[in-house]
């Protein structure tokens, strides 16, 4: 076979090869979404069918149909509080807000003490007494301080998601190549060179595996303020929910809380995918 044709051939061969993984992929993808999907839909046709039946009490655990009803009522005619829209917002400012604050401080914090020994060594055991906290016992405290108002939630947020960012960041800060750093040194870079241009980028992906579970726990945060004490927001519905025994409004108020979460965890995705371009891709078919 002449060398032209032999290349012909190869670049055919690898091109039905690239063909066939995307297309395996493409089906994997397809069957785990429908499977997801149809779990779902297994699920809660056996929760309204069990509620329906009475094997459970539909008072106390409510059912799908009533908490569908439940959020159709309130984007339509309103919460108590206030236009549904308004009450999604005022947690979402709250949870973005304290997410912010508690990333910029975890990352900040934790590149410098993952760069100065020293730094870390006089100020890593007060870190870990903090992180051993309960911080959610927080909130009351907060609340005290701050008030009813947003202030008290963004705080509960910030301590939240501080100490998972501030973790990531020096594990990553402290697993940076020493190879980069002293090819760093040699060709004359100097410590501000050296941690902006080699550590803060070689951290990232660790910063950025924190931020998937941080913008939950914010979100927590500012629910949990608003349960103990607030004047608007999810966390109120879900407050005055309970006071009245409407179970229905109390999962209504989970439902759009998981929605949010699913759609700030999609966007973030999104954004690794596009600064992380140069990862190579994950192709393990979840043997």
């Amino acid at each position: 076979m002449p060398p032209e044709s032999l290349t012909l051939h190869k670049a055919a061969a690898a091109s039905d090869r690239s063909r066939e993984r995307a297309r395996t992929a493409r089906n994997r993808r397809l069957l785990v979404h429908g499977t997801r999907v149809l779990l779902l839909v297994g699920l809660l046709a056996l929760w309204e069918g069990l509620a329906r039946a009475a094997v459970i009490d539909p008072f106390n655990f409510s059912m799908p149909s009533k908490i569908w009803d439940q959020i159709s009522q309130w984007a339509l005619h309103g919460t108590p509080q206030g236009p549904l829209w308004e009450q999604i917002w005022y947690t979402l400012y709250e949870a973005l807000l304290g997410w912010v604050i508690g990333v910029i401080g975890g990352v900040v914090l934790g590149i410098a003490l993952g760069r100065i020994r020293f730094l870390a060594d006089v100020l890593g055991p007060y870190i870990k007494v903090l992180n051993a906290l309960p911080r959610i016992v927080l909130a009351p405290i907060f609340l005290i301080w701050f008030g009813l108002g947003p202030a008290s939630k963004v705080a509960s947020a910030v301590v939240l998601v501080f100490f998972p960012v501030f973790f990531n960041a020096f594990q990553g800060a402290r697993e940076v190549d020493r190879n980069l750093v002293a090819n760093s040194r040699i060709l004359g870079a100097s410590n501000r060179q050296v941690t902006l241009q080699v550590v803060i980028p070689s951290a990232t992906s660790w910063i950025f595996t924190s931020l998937h579970v941080s913008f939950g726990f914010a979100l927590i945060g500012a629910i949990v303020g608003e349960y103990i004490g607030a004047t608007k927001g999810l966390g109120l519905l879900v407050s005055a929910s309970q006071g009245t025994f409407n179970a229905a409004g109390v999962y209504a108020a989970m439902v759009i809380l998981a929605v949010v979460a699913l759609l700030a965890e999609g966007l973030l995705a999104f954004l690794e995918k596009r600064l992380f371009r140069w990862k190579p891709a994950d192709n393990s078919t979840g043997r």
